[in-house]
């Protein structure tokens, strides 16, 4: 994961859905910082080899924990081949 200004911004730890609307919240980030929320209109592109953000290194620090009352989780998974068997609801 990097940051926009191609800075290390730690790792994915869960991916937040937004159940009612059936989209993609944002993501809960274990970064040198400590644990950070990136909401979704944050994170410019995800592929299967890294996430980038759309902030800067200043701005990921400053940004908050998630609220553990907010949107539901997703962990990956230990096993697993394809796509859809990676995450696991919590």
């Amino acid at each position: 994961m990097v940051t926009n200004d191609g800075e290390p911004a730690g790792t994915v730890d869960a991916v937040l859905e937004n159940e009612r609307e059936q989209i993609f919240d944002g993501l809960d980030l274990r970064t040198p910082h400590g644990p950070r929320f990136v909401d979704a209109p944050e994170v410019a592109r995800i592929t299967n080899l890294r996430v980038e953000l759309s902030i800067d290194a200043a701005d990921l620090a400053a940004l908050p924990e998630r609220d553990p009352k907010g949107a539901p989780e997703f962990r990956a998974a230990a096993s697993g081949r394809r796509f859809g068997r990676l995450w696991r609801r919590r």
